[in-house]
């Protein structure tokens, strides 16, 4: 049994957590300061701190790792493995040099594929048929340490970030119960990161999730599932926001009308040209209301078809 300090933040960490604490001692939890949030401005907990509190484990939430205060509070851990998963934090070198068996991160894709913030979002966003988890040695860079074991997971059609998370965090706690073992008994030997393949996905804002209707229909019905929920895609309609919850691409249709353009199809469907093909709009939602679908809002906004959305905001 190692003695370990685990290190991360939202619920794709929950699973490999889960698995420590059933096989190892896990001496310290370390996640990112409460936040407040909402218009109440409530004060919440990641979901890994809620975890940590209803199994009475050790917490500590400092707001960077970088302070000599740092080193010293996880010198005084004592522990054999820090082991991370979507911290949010840098680890400088004085602390990966710390622990005898190095510090490993359960990554969201198959190395060196998606480096970076948002690893699952930008599989889904660039069409890839596959993506999975890896079991990396963590080094002072961007996702860049050698690699200890990997799993693949494939991606279906009707995926969101919203489903694909959970999937992924328990691939990687079952390749994290898998391969530990191995890896403490020093059985492992990391491999370096194929130098060809590398790309990168960076952090998202709320600006990312605007659809540009001059892209093709297939480009956005996977924007649409790559941020959800975050960060959510919408457009304007009436210089108001109007969110696009699920949408389908309809990549052959032809004809008529202005990216933008709000139609009519067979079936009583309503769709939205686009820069290639047309996007069958299925969800939508309005600032501060329910969820509805297109042919419910039309009803109480008879405009609404043939507009031409984005034009503004």
């Amino acid at each position: 049994m190692a003695r370990i300090v685990f290190m991360g933040t939202p619920e794709y960490a929950i699973p490999s957590l889960h698995a420590l604490v059933e096989r190892h001692e896990v001496v310290l939890v370390v996640t990112q300061p409460d936040r407040r949030r909402g218009r109440g401005r409530t004060v919440t907990y990641s979901p890994v701190k809620a975890y940590a509190l209803q199994h009475a484990l050790p917490i500590w939430q400092p707001p960077t790792l970088r302070r000599s205060e740092a080193v010293e509070r996880l010198r005084e851990a004592g522990a054999d493995l820090y082991l991370t998963a979507a911290i949010g934090l840098i680890l400088p070198a004085e602390i990966l040099a710390l622990p005898p068996h190095g510090c490993l991160n359960v990554h969201a894709s198959l190395l060196p594929r998606w480096r970076g913030a948002a690893p699952i979002a930008a599989a889904i966003l660039h069409g890839d048929d596959e993506t999975g988890v890896t079991l990396m040695q963590t080094d002072e860079g961007l996702d860049t340490g050698p690699i200890v074991a990997q799993a693949r997971c494939p991606i279906r059609p009707d995926d969101t970030t919203e489903r694909l998370t959970p999937r992924l965090a328990q691939l990687g706690a079952d390749l994290l119960a898998e391969t530990l073992p191995r890896w403490l008994g020093g059985e492992i030997e990391p491999q370096p990161q194929p130098e060809g393949g590398v790309t990168y996905a960076p952090r998202l804002s709320k600006r990312d999730g605007q659809i540009d209707w001059q892209q093709p229909a297939l480009h956005i019905e996977r924007t649409i599932r790559a941020y959800t929920p975050w960060p959510g895609t919408y457009t304007t309609y009436e210089g108001q926001r109007l969110l696009v919850l699920r949408a389908r691409a309809l990549p052959e249709w032809q004809g008529p009308g202005e990216p933008g353009q709000v139609i009519s199809l067979p079936g009583e469907r309503i769709a939205v040209v686009t820069g290639q093909g047309a996007l069958h709009v299925i969800e939508i939602q309005q600032a501060g209301r329910n969820p509805t679908s297109p042919q419910a809002f039309i009803r109480g906004h008879r405009d609404l078809l043939g507009a031409t959305l984005g034009r503004s905001g």
